[in-house]
């Protein structure tokens, strides 16, 4: 008999259940409001007293009213036909929905139980399998989607019937599994799992480093990620969050995208549903939208569900790895994530940490981000989760608590400048606030070595260190005034500005310039790194501007045609003449 109970307080969206029986931590129950149900978690039990947080506005809720507990976990469906949807924090298809707001009480099937698939079995009768093993594939747009043994199961179990070759509908029977008490479980195509909970169907093995390739060379010239890192872009307001994350949903090296739009003003939102079913895929050709699922918090959502958005994309994202797929996950911004927690511990009058966030908002964040990663499956083939957060500081303060906790867990920092911003330096992520501690790793330093270049590691320090003098060099400039200063303080800015325009900013309108493949990076960074060694003599610092601009226009044509083509070349040979009109020499060592 399921556990029942009684509304005895309400704040808002937290309300106090005195309840019957025995209810679990994030299990879900629904609050009857006449003819509607409203959907809520436990989020916390004392006693007889279950304090659950309402996915829905609580308008005309009152004492008394009936609460029926399911005796599951908030879950997701989990099969074919997550793929091009739109989906709400609670895995509702947004698409699917009338009008133009959320009614509330009203839920959808997240899985179109109409549509057959044509499935191919993978594994056979009389094979032994566990959780996660393969059974068989359907076609998913173009994605080999694998239907595969329940999470939830443990042990080994015994396949007793598989479904043939042919078209299914995803509730239709495909596997009947044997215990070893001879016990018979149905599989079909659908499975749930908790979002609270990661999916665990791989086996614990040292991972290795691989170079996650974005396009963008800001990141994988200076600041790498790897397959199944995580990273975070702080930021204020209009620094560039969204557009950069949208360039890495079309460029990196993913096979799906998993967008949680959790915090992002409307208009924002409304791009990404506009856009992206419009965007080319440069992977496959096809449209963006075929290999991208969206996990929306709608506007008129209470902020409990910004907490759910989150977790049901991650672990959408968790799914697709343990198809062997990669996949990058994008949550914009976790800022409002945490601020969702902020207000439902202030409502519990739990003791408030720094700004008032949760005590454990450290470990909360923790735990998520920790939950992408690069897995090997109990078949040998292998999958990732690679996670990049964003976050919105108020004012731009980096040093604001979520900033800080996130901070410590994500190992890629690209940290958004408003000043970039502002004079239009895009990607505006800081090249010396900005770090990957991923470069520290001797495992990623071999990977680097052994299939990209010898010197990459030491290309980035002398990157970093040549913008770091340059940096120095400009304010000594402005203090001073251009005739204040030594001309070799003028020759270190624009030295610095050669690796900023030609290697830092990236033209996301032009199709070439827009996403740069890793073996023109490397020779572009070793071309510019290059100039940088010259020894440049100049009899006034008037000289030093014009010149540096005509290299610079030589190297932002570069970047703007093929790569290797005949225009390229062209403007290389330009390039060396201007180069040579100074008889600049590398400087001895």
């Amino acid at each position: 008999m399921s556990t029942t109970g009684k509304v005895s307080a309400i704040i808002a969206n937290l309300v106090y259940v005195e309840v019957d029986g025995p209810v679990g931590q994030n299990e879900i129950c629904y609050i009857k409001l006449g003819d509607v149900n409203l959907m809520a978690e436990v989020i916390k039990v004392i006693g007889k007293y279950a304090y659950v947080q309402v996915f829905e506005s609580t308008s005309g809720l009152k004492i008394n009213d009936t609460v029926e507990f399911t005796g599951h976990m908030l879950e997701v469906s989990l099969g074919p036909g997550i793929l091009e949807r739109n989906y709400d924090g609670l895995q509702n298809d947004l698409d699917q929905m009338d009008g133009i707001f959320l009614k509330r009480g009203e839920y959808t099937e997240a899985l179109n139980q109409e549509k057959e698939y044509e499935f191919t079995p993978i594994a056979s009768e009389g094979d032994q399998v566990s959780a996660g093993a393969w059974l068989g594939e359907v076609k998913e747009n173009w994605v080999s989607h694998k239907i595969m043994v329940p999470f939830k199961l443990t042990g080994e179990y015994t396949i007793k019937s598989l479904a043939k070759e042919g078209s299914y509908k995803v509730t239709d029977t495909m596997a009947i599994l044997t215990d070893k008490e001879g016990q018979e479980i149905t599989v079909t195509m659908i499975q749930k799992w908790p979002v609270k909970r990661p999916i665990k169907s791989y086996k614990e093995k040292p991972r290795p480093f691989k170079l996650l390739e974005t396009g963008v060379r800001t990141i994988d010239s200076l600041n790498p990620i790897v397959e199944g890192g995580t990273g975070f872009i702080p930021g204020p307001f209009g620094s560039g969050k969204t557009v950069l994350q949208h360039a890495l949903s079309r460029q990196a090296e993913a096979d799906i995208i998993v967008i949680a739009a959790c915090g992002e003003r409307a208009n924002e939102v409304v791009e990404i549903f506009k856009e992206f079913p419009e965007l080319e895929d440069p992977r496959t050709g096809r449209k963006l939208i075929e290999r991208t699922t969206i996990i929306a918090n709608t506007s008129n959502m209470p902020v409990a569900a910004r907490e759910a958005s989150v977790y049901t994309a991650m672990t959408i994202s968790e799914y697709y790895r343990s198809m062997g797929l990669r996949v990058m996950m994008l949550a914009d911004s976790t800022s409002r994530w945490a601020q969702a927690l902020r207000e439902m511990s202030n409502r519990m009058e739990e003791l408030p940490g720094p700004d008032a966030f949760p005590m454990d908002l450290s470990s909360i964040i923790s735990n998520f981000y920790a939950r992408a990663g690069y897995v090997y499956l109990n078949n040998g083939a292998t999958g990732s989760v690679t996670f990049i957060g964003t976050v919105s500081p108020a004012g731009g303060n980096l040093k604001e608590p979520v900033t800080e906790n996130t901070k410590k867990v994500a190992r890629c920092f690209y940290a958004l400048s408003q000043q970039r911003a502002d004079s239009k330096r895009y990607p505006a992520i800081d090249p010396i606030d900005s770090y990957s501690k991923y470069i520290e790793y001797d495992e990623f330093q071999e990977y680097l070595n052994e299939n990209i270049s010898q010197n990459w590691i030491d290309n980035i320090l002398k990157a970093k260190n040549i913008l770091i003098r340059g940096k120095e060099a400009s304010e000594q400039i402005n203090i001073l005034g251009d005739d204040g200063v030594p001309i070799d303080y003028h020759i270190n800015f624009w030295k610095s500005e050669i690796i900023d325009f030609a290697i830092l900013q990236q033209d996301a309108f032009d199709k070439i310039d827009s996403a740069t493949p890793i073996e023109r990076q490397e020779y572009m960074f070793n071309k510019v790194l290059n100039i940088c060694d010259f020894d440049f003599e100049f009899k006034n610092f008037e000289e030093v501007a014009g010149y540096f601009k005509r290299v610079i226009n030589a190297l932002k044509q570069m970047n703007y045609s093929e790569y290797k083509s005949e225009n390229f070349k062209k403007h290389e040979k330009e390039l060396g003449q201007i180069l040579e009109e100074r008889k600049a020499e590398p400087v001895s060592n």
